[in-house]
């Protein structure tokens, strides 16, 4: 009997364990970033535009194909009367009562002086122009939920490290109890250590909380279930960052970069347009073709009860010549476009070009502010030692003993926020090159 008990205690352990970590998973960047594309909805909005980008393409391209139009009409014709000239000597005039027709006209266009060849290239343009779109929502949606992944990661770190922290201070105010009852030790260094312990609650708490809203607005980002609770993979610290030099940065913008790639094709875009505005003085062109079939024949007194079918095929020319002078300032107009986005073409080199080397020397920093923490905390750590040691020896003060231990909390958070900062700058490097 008493080997059921155990199993079943030992079924509902496991059970409950299984039920408190079932929401938690381990996540690395790369999974971050496939859920993202999978999930968010940022993207799929971006893609939908994408997709209607598509659509006009296509309409525009057949705008190519000819027209062709079909009319069919049945009519009840009234009888006629017919005058002399003097409007005297009127008589009636015996029309069939029904009447009908039937035409087909076909045209096809094949020279508009390149307006409809302009009008597919605007649009394969703005197909273009829609899916460095989605390229560019991808990058920024990446680089959001990076920011709030490694936040998680930091906090995670931080809460760490204050649980250490009150683990040593709940162990030297132990040592500082037992010293008590032995008399070396005052009630109110006990209480002011206890002081501390407190205020190290406090943090932990307020990290315990960030952490939640954090990991909230990680997962409602990923559209997953809102009881996922994500754990930052360990491992992201050992992970390689690239440490090529700024020339490489400023490379892989040049040929990555979103923003450069989309003030390119919108130079493009009004070059397009200042073709279809010029096209526009042109004459249109089109073989033109049709067949009608009408009855009765009412030209003829008496109507002729008949049908009466004819076609025709030839060539259409059709000119505006109103477009010589309303043109005029649209096309200068169109010129001056093409100047504007050639210079915000030229700006958005020089912003690109300013951002990567700002993010190279914050890149930079960051290592040089690795070392630095390194160093603190290694001192921090022996300044601890050393102060521990001569206040049990009853040589330091208990506010050598609280400088000493403030000192080496804020030199561990400080590692911690450093480690972060490289992983974060190195990955900003490739956002801003948009190689994410």
């Amino acid at each position: 009997m008493s080997r059921i008990k155990g199993l079943t205690v030992l079924c509902c352990v496991v059970l409950c364990s299984q039920i408190t970590c079932a929401g938690q998973t381990v996540m690395g960047i790369d999974e971050l970033f496939r859920l993202a594309d999978e999930n968010s909805t940022s993207i799929r909005s971006y893609e939908t535009g994408a997709e209607s980008a598509d659509e006009a393409l296509k309409a525009a391209k057949a705008q190519r194909l000819p027209e062709i139009g079909i009319s069919v009409s049945a009519s009840y014709l009234g009888n006629g009367r017919l005058w002399d000239r003097d409007f005297t000597s009127g008589m009636k005039i015996d029309i069939p009562h029904f009447g009908n027709n039937f035409s087909v006209e076909a045209s096809q266009v094949i020279y508009a002086g390149g307006a409809i060849d302009g009008g597919v290239g605007l649009a394969s343009l703005g197909k273009k122009m829609a899916d460095l779109d989605v390229q560019k929502n991808r990058q920024d949606i990446r680089f959001l939920i990076l920011g709030y992944y490694l936040d998680l990661y930091k906090l995670r770190n931080q809460i760490k490290v204050l649980r250490h922290n009150i683990g040593l201070t709940d162990q030297v105010i132990e040592e500082m109890k037992a010293r008590q009852d032995q008399g070396t030790v005052l009630k109110n260094d006990i209480t002011r250590y206890e002081l501390q312990r407190e205020t190290l609650d406090l943090q932990l708490t307020k990290l315990l909380n960030a952490g939640k809203i954090l990991n909230f607005q990680l997962v409602t980002t990923l559209h997953l279930p809102d009881d996922t609770i994500i754990l930052p993979d360990s491992t992201i610290l050992a992970s390689s960052t690239s440490v090529a030099g700024e020339q490489y940065w400023q490379d892989q913008a040049s040929s990555a970069n979103i923003d450069l790639m989309q003030s390119e094709l919108g130079v493009k875009m009004k070059e397009q347009s200042l073709k279809i505005e010029r096209a526009a003085r042109l004459p249109k062109i089109a073989l033109v073709a049709g067949d009608h079939l009408d009855g009765p024949i009412t030209i003829e007194v008496p109507v002729l009860n008949n049908n009466f079918n004819w076609w025709y095929v030839g060539v259409g020319v059709e000119y505006d010549l109103s477009s010589l002078f309303r043109s005029r300032n649209k096309i200068r107009q169109a010129r001056t476009e093409v100047r504007r986005a050639e210079e915000n073409h030229t700006l958005a080199q020089e912003h690109v070009k300013t951002a990567v080397e700002a993010g190279y020397v914050d890149f930079m920093t960051s290592f040089s502010d690795l070392r630095t923490q390194e160093k603190s905390v290694e001192l921090a750590d022996q300044n601890y030692a050393v102060v521990k040691n001569r206040y049990e020896n009853d040589l330091a003060l208990l506010t050598d003993m609280l400088d000493a231990s403030n000192m080496k909390l804020s030199a561990d958070l400080a590692l911690e926020n450093a480690r972060i900062n490289v992983v974060y700058s190195y990955y900003k490097m490739k956002y801003l090159s948009h190689t994410l």
